[in-house]
């Protein structure tokens, strides 16, 4: 009897595997991706608060800084997201050249990438304190959010916030950046004084209808964005916006969705994992679908996108032909930038900047 041990055990052990299989993920917590740590989070949330309080009118410092700053036109502040070298930076400063009093530029810039900082005038001191950002995690909001946070901070003739990669280009002139922005009708409403009221609109892309849209939903576990969001109301889009100010106050005010959207993603659905395209949209299209125009002017290749990234334009394929072809769009407006471009790239686009790039 004993010799036949050894056998009667493998054979049990053999018939108890399928049985582990379906017990062990029920038992063990299933690996997530990396979330963000604490002290980042509370950071932000005093920052945020200060943000929100200052452009709200409350604080006496804020009112003081209101009384000191003389009447200004509306501004665009340039929000750079990188985690790289600024390799466009000598192409965005022939881009900002002489319009200094209508913008402003902020630089996110990852603390770990060890950059080789610009020192070009617009850029010289405009890094806020930032945080490590990694890809398929809450970190790509948290960075953005700061940047918003910083600029409504800094300056209240602050009107729109445009969010720029490191890998982005203009494709007009800033003249025709900034009165295309300003142009837009808008939408009006009634002041508490009867007064009509013109609202900007910001510009993101909020999609309901695309594939995976349900594994992206997901991504955190099934049921886990209830209450707050429900699938029904989960939208994506571009991770690069055009935002108005009430619409950047109302992204670093918020809390209730950024519970939902801080939570790490499940290893198992990293392939389904971008916090930064699905927060942004649904947070705006739950609180303000009318004041978005839904569609972003930032214009992106995805024709031949590899591991989620879209096509990358290399120095033989830059020519004012590409230029007036990515200018190109479906909506009333022309794209106003576009990305992503290779750091080798600067030396042909800067050839072409002021007769193709500039002249609209």
């Amino acid at each position: 009897m004993l010799s036949h041990s050894p056998f009667i055990l493998s054979f049990l052990l053999l018939l108890s595997l399928p049985l582990l299989f379906v017990l062990v993920p029920r038992i063990l917590p299933p690996k997530t991706l990396p979330s963000i740590p604490d002290p980042d989070e509370i950071d932000d949330l005093a920052l945020f608060r200060r943000a929100t309080l200052a452009s709200a009118g409350g604080g006496a410092s804020s009112a003081a800084g209101l009384r000191r700053r003389p009447a200004s036109p509306p501004k665009i502040a340039f929000l750079f997201l990188t985690n790289s070298d600024l390799s466009f930076a000598p192409l965005w400063e022939k881009f900002f050249a002489g319009h200094g009093r209508l913008m402003n530029v902020y630089v996110h810039a990852d603390p770990a990438a060890h950059l080789h900082l610009p020192l070009t005038p617009s850029f010289r001191e405009r890094f806020i304190p930032a945080k490590a950002t990694q890809r398929a995690s809450p970190t790509l909001i948290s960075a953005a959010r700061r940047l918003l946070a910083a600029a409504l901070l800094d300056d209240p003739a602050n009107a729109f916030f445009a969010l720029i990669s490191q890998h982005c280009i203009p494709l007009h002139s800033f003249r025709f950046v900034y009165h295309a922005l300003l142009a837009d009708p808008g939408t009006s409403s009634l002041s508490s004084a009867g007064r009509l009221r013109r609202r900007h609109r910001s510009f993101i892309e909020i999609l309901a209808n695309t594939s995976l849209l349900w594994d992206r939903y997901n991504a955190r576990g099934e049921d886990v964005m209830l209450p707050e969001v429900p699938f029904d109301r989960f939208r994506v889009g571009s991770q690069f916006f055009i935002l108005a100010r009430r619409h950047a106050v109302l992204v670093v005010r918020d809390r209730r969705l950024w519970k939902k959207f801080r939570m790490p993603c499940l290893q198992s659905m990293k392939d389904s994992c971008y916090p930064e395209e699905h927060y942004f949209p649904t947070l705006l299209d739950m609180q303000d679908p009318d004041g978005c125009t839904r569609y972003t002017l930032t214009r992106v290749n995805w024709t031949d996108s590899v591991g989620g990234h879209p096509h990358t334009y290399h120095p033989p394929e830059v020519s004012g032909d590409l230029i007036r072809e990515l200018r190109k769009s479906n909506s009333t407006y022309s794209y106003l930038f576009a990305r992503k471009f290779s750091p080798d790239c600067l030396d042909p686009l800067l050839d072409i900047a002021d007769a193709v790039i500039f002249r609209d």
